[in-house]
Formats: structure tokens, sequence, C-alpha cells
């Protein structure tokens, strides 16, 4: 290994950059950007550094697919299918990291890890936290804004089933559900959480029922969205129940 080389992996290891962007390496004062260059390039050769896509790179043992997919994307988090088996409520482990952003980028595979790019208005990137410490940090949706984004693109969460199961399991705070629910704008998914917050008797959600009744308006949305358009009609919350209620039951206590 050649010092150069030498001297720009000491200073990642010194700052903890275990994942990085070529302007990170340019801080380093100590050797000209020719210098970076050539030396970024040999380590690459060598597979001691490995690129992730163009301008952003990691060791070549780093492989937190989390953190990986929060770097790919300006804003956002990881969220739905992805979020639900973080938080523990799914035992499925989805074969893809959804990560929802407002940027248009395209799916890609990354050391062999699918990563698929859900692009919605900024007014919903809200509700998340940060887990991880230092350079291992990445932002993942909430308990409450992964159950809210699961109900309004279930395509991406697994299917009802999954979500129903979710949401059964969920110790939620009813003001957050309200909040999630205002920036996803989507009467017919507060009226579909609504229906299965009263059905499951979810405790301490009187806020959030006091709100879905005051949105709720009268056209009647299908409780499954691509489900049987025939069922029962639930008046209350203005939805066509094409699910049995005893089947929604059962997948809740599963």
């Amino acid at each position: 290994m050649k010092p150069d080389e030498a001297k720009l992996l000491e200073y990642l290891s010194d700052y903890g950059l275990d994942i990085f962007l070529k302007e990170d390496l340019l801080k380093e004062n100590s050797m000209s950007p020719k210098e970076i260059e050539i030396a970024l390039r040999n380590l690459i050769k060598s597979n001691m550094i490995k690129i992730i896509e163009r301008g952003k790179y990691c060791k070549h043992d780093f492989r937190d697919e989390n953190v990986i997919g929060n770097f790919l994307v300006k804003d956002g988090g990881i969220g739905y299918w992805s979020a639900m088996n973080y938080h523990g409520l799914t035992e499925q482990i989805p074969n893809v990291i959804f990560v929802q952003t407002s940027q248009k980028k395209k799916d890609k595979s990354i050391f062999r890890v699918k990563y698929k790019f859900i692009q919605v208005k900024k007014t919903k990137l809200t509700g998340y936290k940060t887990e991880g410490y230092g350079n291992y940090q990445f932002r993942i949706s909430d308990v409450e804004k992964t159950i809210v984004d699961c109900f309004d693109l279930p395509q991406h969460s697994g299917g009802y089933p999954e979500i129903i199961k979710a949401f059964a399991r969920a110790d939620m705070s009813a003001r957050k559900m309200v909040t999630y629910c205002k920036a996803i704008d989507n009467i017919a998914v507060v009226k579909r959480l609504a229906y299965l917050t009263e059905l499951l008797d979810k405790s301490n959600m009187d806020y959030f029922i006091e709100y879905a009744l005051s949105v709720r308006n009268n056209r009647y949305n299908l409780f499954e969205y691509n489900g049987n358009a025939k069922g029962k009609s639930i008046r209350r919350w203005r939805l066509v129940l094409n699910m049995e209620q005893n089947e929604i039951l059962n997948i809740a206590r599963s």
C-alpha cells in the first residue's frame, strides 16, 4: 500500500467515516485533490473502498442497509414494510429496503441488496426518528407514521393482512396519528384507521376518533382498497367492508 493510500485510510478511521462522500475526502488538508483522487482510485481497485454510487463510497466491509438507504437520498428515510419490520410490527422480513423520499430515483441493487425508492410529496416527509450513532445514524419513520404510511400505500407494505396485524400490535399516540394523517391528506385512510381503532378497541385514541369524525366525508370507500367492490356498508365511517369482520379480527389476533 502506498503512503497516500494509507494516509487516506487513516483519515477515514480518525473521523469515523465508514460511509462518505467524495467531498468528505477533500477536507484532508495534508493531501492535494489530485493525490486524493489517485489514492481513492487505487483503494477502489484493491477493494479497500467500495463505490455505492457516483461520488458516494464506503469501506469494503460496511453493509448497514438502513444507513446506505438514507445515504442514497437527500431527504426522507426508511419506511413502509422495512420500518414495520424494524419496529417489530411484522415477522415478515422484506427482501427490499423501502426508502421514502421526495426525489425521483430509480430502484437499484447495492451489495446484493435491493433498494426501492417511494417518491412522495414533501408535505409527507414528517415523522422520522434518528436511530444509530455517529456514521451509522439513519432516519426511519416512527411507529405512528409507519402505520399511516402503510395504509396510505399498502402496496409497499406487504399487503392488507400485514398492515392490519401491524396496526393491532402498535402502541400509538392519538395526536401523532392525527398529525401524520393530516400530512398524507387521504380521508379514505383516516376512515379505515378509525374503523379499525374502534373495532380493535385501541386505547387512548379518543382524540384521533374525534378528528376522524370531523374530516369524514359522505363518499363510501372500500375498506381493502383493491379488494372486491361488494360488502357490508359501515355507515359511521362511510366504508364498504369488503372483508368479513371476523376475518379482520382473526388477522389482528394472529
